[in-house]
């Protein structure tokens, strides 16, 4: 069982610095940060790249609008250095309403967007010269990174969940991040992954499954609140977050969980749109129970396909945080 952690900065860095270090300690695999319309991640992994020996740090997710693959891979090359050898690039396309509304960048081609810009991005960090026409990016005048690069290949992962995505991550990345995706379902998304893989003469068993994964922990005080709380991302996911999760979750077989919730939510019943997620559909996407539970579901999970799990920072102080890192584990 290989585990990760998501922390981000927050407005305690270095409390959260120090959590990140007990986790490394500990065994954990890589942290993982985020941006959406939050502060840079950047600067965060430049103090875990300065205050941390082992753990890997990647991004979770970046957008290929906001910035140039170019620029990132100028980063990401100083990153690289500063970590010895430690960053893995997780990137996605997010969605139009923050790319158009935040960054005011039309919201066009995000799938071929994402291959164009792992190639871009591939080819500058091994020092390649620029020459490069895709549908989106046209680049002829040969530029080639002024900066050494620490090692030839940085790790590219992508949040993908529609099979044409999938697919796509097959083809070119070295792992995917997927989040709210069923455990029964970790040897489909192998299987997708694996056309893709196939068709660029890749082996599938090369590209990392890394499962975005909520844990619930019930004490027999806090168990209804505990369930609410695992209903409540999947509710706005279903209902908030587009077409493309809610579609996700009725093609891997929850389809009238989905449509009972949109139907209550079209009424604006909020409290009916969360009660529509089964029991069963938390088991199947959440980790939810006493902590040897969901130290047992944790590692069922990885026996079903999850090659790495990354979990929330846990809450509380250093200490705190920490006993529950150890207890995920052992």
């Amino acid at each position: 069982m290989r585990l990760g952690i998501r922390a981000g900065m927050g407005d305690d860095w270095r409390q959260n610095l120090e959590k990140v270090r007990i986790a490394e300690d500990l065994g954990y695999e890589i942290v993982m940060g985020g941006e959406a319309w939050g502060p840079s991640t950047l600067p965060w992994f430049t103090l875990l790249a300065e205050h941390t020996s082992k753990i890997q740090i990647g991004s979770s997710i970046l957008n290929v609008f906001s910035r140039t693959p170019a620029a990132l891979a100028q980063e990401f090359a100083v990153l690289d250095r500063l970590s010895e050898g430690r960053m893995v690039l997780g990137l996605g396309s997010s969605g139009e309403f923050v790319i158009e509304h935040f960054h005011g960048v039309p919201f066009r081609k995000p799938l071929r967007r994402l291959r164009e810009y792992v190639e871009i991005f591939n080819m500058l960090i091994a020092r390649e010269p620029l020459e490069y026409e895709g549908e989106i990016f046209s680049l002829h005048r040969g530029f080639q990174m002024q900066y050494e690069p620490l090692r030839p290949k940085i790790p590219v992962w992508i949040a993908g969940i529609t099979p044409k995505s999938i697919r796509q991550t097959g083809e070119v990345a070295d792992g995917i991040l997927p989040i709210h995706w069923p455990k029964s379902a970790f040897g489909t998304l192998r299987d997708e992954l694996g056309e893709g893989a196939q068709a660029a003469g890749r082996d599938a068993s090369d590209v990392t499954i890394a499962v975005q994964t909520q844990s619930y922990v019930l004490t027999g005080d806090n168990d209804e609140e505990m369930w609410q709380a695992a209903r409540q991302p999947l509710f706005h996911y279903i209902n908030r977050m587009g077409v493309f999760y809610w579609q996700m979750l009725a093609r891997n077989g929850f389809e009238a969980e989905v449509r009972a919730s949109q139907a209550a939510w079209a009424d604006r019943d909020r409290e009916g749109a969360i009660a529509a997620i089964s029991d069963e559909m938390v088991r199947e996407i959440q980790v939810i129970g006493p902590i040897e539970s969901v130290r047992e579901q944790l590692q069922e999970r990885a026996a079903l396909g999850a090659d790495v799990q990354t979990l929330a920072m846990p809450d509380g102080d250093a200490k705190e945080a920490g006993q529950r890192l150890e207890a995920y584990l052992r």
